[in-house]
């Protein structure tokens, strides 16, 4: 037992200054910088396209043969939207202050255009599976268009530790929390339903995520947007203030409040920056493997759905959850009796719900993790199968196999145990992942830029559904799938 401690605390000698240099000191800046470029760039997409972004989100049902349009959004957004909306905003609160908020939102409206560029990039690089759905993501667009596959192979690799291991523990250990806390269920019970419900989904395949995800999805939250709601109309006379709270502790002004003694517009805009890039996950890498299954005509139309899963997953649900805690008498009676405690952040969103709504806020909220983290488990496994079958062409059937138990083993472990150690690393290896996409997409940006361009002159000529021609858009059309984009003249 002695050897074991020693040699875990040896790794985390090794590992967290590295976990804390890549975050803090590369990726934090890189995320926010590409960001920032890819929206001068597009022209401010997000702003312009943001009213036609919403209609193909809503409108891209596919031809039926594979998945649609939308059932890809509501798998990214089941991967987005998980525990850490719930958790993961109140932690930024509490550390950073309601400023922290006004930050998440500047980064998301930047992310948008990020989005876009991964996506569309997926999409172009995108192959035909015999199965019907197709493949892609970083993994595929980084060897086809940059010719490096030692890069695509730790992107998969990376991409695989933290979505297809740790994270799919932890978010396992949370819905067991939260169910042992609302209604006294045993974690290893919840761990076995979980184990089975997961079996159902992740053995019927692809289609089987994207169809369950797209039935979940909108549920979730709508509902969770719906409580808000009311939990914003109920207290619409102080809605204004706490507004103003946000705005003027996003620049320093106001008091010192909650964990965030003495707190400066540097630790609101750091708190709020990370939970923002976290959440919507735009430039990781993750998003692209679920974009590049849509059955679309064009490449930019996924990229928009895309973009607009950013809004709904910051803009929207992050929001919802900074409003219930904002406008609760938990959050001021803590500023006042408890500042520099540490907080666990979705004790803090489920106490603010109770004081909302009573008992029932609890059992809510034990229900929106359920929710939200069952389907960042299935969302995660459907990134997870994409890239082992890249790493394992010959033999993806076998692997596959080795994976869904894998996952399943992940899912009953992380429902009774802690998995403090496995989440530190997959953090690593998640901003090792991120790292490697975020320098393939500023190095292939103007591809994504060409294709934009093609899509708004076909829009601006009357075509009210553009289509792809990689020899009219691309330089190099031959690195693209001719049977998934077939050439005009061919």
């Amino acid at each position: 037992m002695e050897f074991i401690d020693t040699l875990r605390d040896a790794i985390y000698a090794i590992m967290n200054p590295i976990s804390n240099f890549v975050w803090t000191y590369i990726l934090l800046y890189l995320l926010l910088g590409a960001g920032i470029l890819f929206t001068v760039l597009t022209r401010g997409m997000q702003f312009r396209l943001f009213a036609h972004m919403a209609k193909v989100t809503f409108t891209s049902r596919g031809s039926g043969s594979g998945v649609s349009g939308f059932q890809a959004f509501a798998t990214s957004l089941a991967a987005r939207v998980g525990t850490g909306n719930l958790a993961g905003v109140a932690i930024a609160l509490w550390v950073g202050g309601p400023g922290a908020i006004f930050w998440m939102w500047m980064t998301a409206l930047v992310g948008f255009a990020t989005s876009f560029v991964e996506s569309t990039l997926a999409q172009v690089y995108k192959q035909r599976n015999a199965d019907g759905v197709y493949r892609g993501g970083p993994a595929y667009y980084i060897e086809r268009a940059l010719g490096q596959r030692w890069m695509s192979v730790l992107f998969a690799i990376f991409l695989l530790i933290a979505y297809g291991l740790a994270f799919n523990g932890a978010q396992s250990n949370t819905i067991a929390q939260g169910m042992a806390q609302a209604f006294s269920i045993p974690n290893w019970v919840t761990g076995l339903v979980l184990v089975a419900f997961t079996a159902l989904v992740i053995y019927g395949g692809l289609k089987s995520v994207a169809r369950t995800a797209e039935k979940i999805v909108p549920i979730m939250a709508i509902g969770y947007f719906l409580v808000a709601l009311w939990v914003l109309l109920s207290n619409l006379s102080e809605v204004p203030a706490m507004l103003a709270l946000i705005v003027k502790s996003a620049f320093g002004y106001g008091p010192a409040v909650g964990g965030a003694v003495g707190y400066t517009i540097k630790i609101a805009m750091e708190n709020g920056i990370k939970r923002g890039l976290f959440s919507n996950e735009a430039g990781m890498g993750s998003a692209p493997n679920a974009a590049a299954q849509a059955d679309v005509k064009h490449p930019a139309a996924q990229g928009l759905v895309q973009s607009f899963g950013v809004f709904i997953d910051t803009l929207v649900i992050c929001s919802c959850t900074a409003v219930v805690i904002l406008l609760s008498g938990v959050y001021e009676q803590l500023m006042t009796t408890s500042p520099g405690k540490d907080i666990v952040g979705i004790q803090l969103t489920q106490d603010a719900m109770v004081d909302h709504l009573g008992s029932f806020g609890e059992i809510f909220i034990a229900i929106a993790i359920l929710l939200f983290a069952f389907t960042s488990i299935i969302a995660n496994f459907s990134y997870s199968q994409i890239n082992i079958e890249y790493l394992f062409k010959r033999h993806a059937k076998s692997a596959v196999s080795v994976l869904r138990i894998a996952v399943l083993a992940m899912v009953m472990i992380g429902s009774i145990a802690k998995l403090q150690f496995v989440w530190d690393f997959a953090d690593l290896a998640m901003g090792l992942m991120a790292t490697t996409n975020l320098i393939a997409i500023l190095l292939l940006c103007p591809i994504a830029l060409r294709v934009l361009r093609d899509y708004e002159t076909q829009r601006r000529q009357g075509v009210r559904e553009p289509t792809f021609d990689p020899k009219g858009v691309l330089k190099r059309p031959e690195q693209v799938e001719a049977d998934v984009w077939p050439r005009r003249d061919d």
